[in-house]
């Protein structure tokens, strides 16, 4: 097939317009304001394992947005009410089968809302666009304990480099706890998830990332976040997020001050984000999920090349 064609079917194409149809409604229905967000952004995102793509613009370097989560966060501070976007994002990664420089992010936010509460309306979309058996709702804790039988808030990095070399061949030594849980998570955990629903909540609390910080019911501080996965694919990333702006800066410098570590871009911190926060953003919970991905599973389609009119290699 010639690189001028696209490589999604017109039945594939028009499945796409369905789900997006779906998920209008869906919001609509509860009364979410659909919002349209810059694509492009004088600041960038701070996380260490995300990298932005920049573009100039006017005689200025900006970023195009690897989630609408910022301008979102500042329309909830300016009085918003409940928003989400529906929307292309864009990361500097890699591009295959499950990956795309550019894809389709569905983020939302609900205010009042804690990450117990819009984890029910995350299964009640998921199930309204999925067939879907079982729906798990278990914490990180849960899920490593029953299946690996460690603690993961309380195991040593040298006890979990020790359990993921049992499972993985791989040439690596570091005393970064989180290295070997994601590593655990990915390459173990995921993969016996099964076909059903999976809602994981209550994530270690370094791994915070922009939620609030609480504690379990062994007292243990964790990450008020969740993670839906459906057949041991993660499709979303929800947050009760944090609101203290100094909390806030404080995290993003640490982001910044490992990416200076690992010899990764820096980029600038959204001032505008932070001065928000300062304002206001009221008690909320929000939640990213990938829409192209959501395509695949409701599709069985094992590369999301197939779902896209015009994928990386054909731009």
């Amino acid at each position: 097939m010639s690189l001028w064609q696209p490589s999604a079917s017109l039945p594939q194409l028009q499945q796409r317009a369905q789900l997006n149809h779906y998920l209008r409604n869906f919001f609509a229905d509860r009364h979410v304001l659909e919002v349209e967000v810059p694509a492009l952004s004088r600041a960038a995102v701070s996380d260490p394992h995300i990298d932005s793509i920049n573009a100039s613009v006017c005689g200025e370097t900006l970023y195009l947005q690897t989630s609408p989560e910022f301008f979102l966060k500042r329309l909830l501070a300016a009085g918003s009410g409940d928003v989400y976007s529906l929307g292309r994002v864009f990361r500097n990664g890699e591009a295959g089968r499950r990956h795309n420089p550019e894809f389709t992010m569905l983020e939302w936010y609900r205010v009042g809302w804690d990450d117990q509460r819009l984890m029910d309306e995350v299964a009640d979309l998921l199930h309204g666009c999925l067939t879907l058996g079982s729906t798990q709702r278990l914490s990180y804790q849960e899920l490593f304990e029953r299946e690996l039988g460690i603690d993961p808030h309380v195991a040593g990095a040298a006890e979990l480099e020790g359990l993921v070399k049992t499972h993985i061949e791989i040439d690596l030594q570091s005393d970064d706890r989180d290295l070997w849980l994601d590593l655990l998570m990915s390459h173990v955990l995921e993969p016996c998830m099964g076909d059903g629903l999976v809602l994981l909540y209550d994530f270690p609390a370094s791994q915070a990332a922009l939620a609030r910080l609480g504690t379990n019911a062994r007292g243990q501080s964790v990450a008020k976040r969740f993670e839906a996965y459906v057949g041991g694919i993660e499709l979303a990333n929800g947050y009760w997020e944090l609101c203290d702006a100094d909390e806030q800066a404080a995290r993003l410098q640490r982001d910044l001050h490992k990416r200076q570590t690992l010899g990764l871009p820096q980029y600038p911190v959204d001032q505008h984000l932070l001065q928000a926060l300062a304002a206001g953003m009221p008690d909320c919970a929000g939640v990213a999920m990938g829409v192209d991905r959501l395509l695949m599973l409701q599709g069985s389609c094992d590369d999301i090349r197939k779902l896209l009119a015009f994928p990386f290699e054909r731009v």
